[in-house]
C-alpha cells in the first residue's frame, strides 16, 4: 500500500447503503479507521461543513489532509493513497468501475422504495436507528419533531407513488440484468475474483435482500415490515447472491454502527 498511515474517520448512516459499501471495502482491505454514526438532521451543518461541496450527503472520510464525500471519490482516493487493492485491480478497473457506476446509480430509488414502505409500518424502529448515537437532546427533538422530520425526509426524496413505482421499475431493471450476468455460472462480476463491483452490488441491493449479517437489514423486525414489498425479488438468484456475497465475504459485520464503541479505530 501506498500509504499506511492512519487517522481516518468514516462519517457515516446507520441506514446507508452507500456507507456499507465503504466501511466493507475498508474492512476488507485491512484500512484502519475511525468510524462515527451520524445523527440525521443534525449531520448537516458537519456534511456541509466537512464536505464543501454544498451536500450534505454521507459517507464522508476524513483524512488528515482533506475530507472526501461520497462513495465514489472516496475509492478514487483510496486507490491513490493505499493502491493497489486487490478489490480494485488496474488491469480491471474500468469493469469494476462500470459496475459500481450502474448500482450507484439506483442508490436513491433503493432509500425511497425502503422509506415508501416502511414509513407508517416501522416508524419506531427508523425512530430508534435514527437515534442510537444521537445525544439526549438529539433524541428527544428527533422523537418531538418525528413527524415534522418523516415529512421533510419524504419530500427530500420524492417519495410519491408515481416515483415510488418508478423506483420499483428501476431495482427490477437492475435486479434482471444481475440475474443475467449470473446465468453463466459466475460468481464474481469481474474477472471471477471478489471486488469492489461485487461490495457495491451486494451493499446497494442489501435493503432488499435483507442479508443475516446486516445490523439493520437484517433485523427480524425490519424483514417482517418490507416482506410484502420485496416479495416478488425475495428468492431471485440475483438477491440469492447478495446473500451468499455476504455469507462468505461480510461474516460478522464489522462496521461498529451499532456498537457502544462505534467510533473506536477499526482495523
Amino acid at each position: 500500500m501506498k500509504n499506511t498511515a492512519s487517522g481516518l474517520t468514516l462519517y457515516t448512516f446507520a441506514m446507508s447503503h452507500y456507507s456499507e459499501k465503504i466501511r466493507w471495502t475498508l474492512d476488507h482491505s485491512h484500512i484502519p479507521y475511525r468510524e462515527v454514526c451520524m445523527t440525521p438532521v443534525f449531520h448537516m451543518l458537519p456534511a456541509l461543513r466537512m464536505g464543501k461541496q454544498g451536500q450534505t450527503t454521507l459517507p464522508i472520510l476524513q483524512t488528515p489532509r482533506t475530507a472526501i464525500q461520497n462513495s465514489p471519490r472516496i475509492l478514487d482516493w483510496l486507490i491513490d493513497n493505499y493502491g493497489p487493492l486487490d478489490i480494485l485491480p488496474a488491469e480491471h478497473l474500468q469493469a469494476v468501475r462500470d459496475i459500481e457506476q450502474r448500482f450507484d446509480a439506483i442508490g436513491k430509488d433503493v432509500a425511497r422504495f425502503l422509506y415508501a414502505n416502511s414509513f407508517g409500518k416501522a416508524d419506531e424502529h427508523i425512530l430508534k436507528l435514527w437515534t442510537d448515537h444521537a445525544s439526549a437532546p438529539q433524541a428527544a427533538f428527533l422523537r418531538l419533531a418525528y413527524p415534522i422530520v418523516r415529512w421533510g425526509f419524504r419530500r427530500k426524496l420524492h417519495i410519491t407513488a408515481k416515483r415510488a413505482d418508478l423506483a420499483l421499475q428501476r431495482i427490477t431493471r437492475e435486479i434482471n440484468w444481475l440475474d443475467t450476468q449470473l446465468a453463466d455460472g459466475r460468481f464474481y462480476l469481474v474477472n471471477n475474483r471478489f471486488s469492489a463491483a461485487d461490495i457495491t452490488v451486494a451493499a446497494l441491493l442489501a435493503p432488499i435482500a435483507c442479508p443475516a449479517q446486516h445490523p439493520v437489514y437484517g433485523e427480524p423486525l425490519f424483514a417482517a415490515s418490507m416482506a410484502d414489498a420485496i416479495q416478488p425479488w425475495r428468492d431471485r438468484k440475483a438477491l440469492q447472491w447478495v446473500r451468499h456475497m455476504y455469507d462468505l465475504h461480510r461474516g460478522e459485520f464489522t462496521g461498529g454502527a451499532f456498537s457502544p464503541q462505534s467510533d473506536r479505530l477499526r482495523a
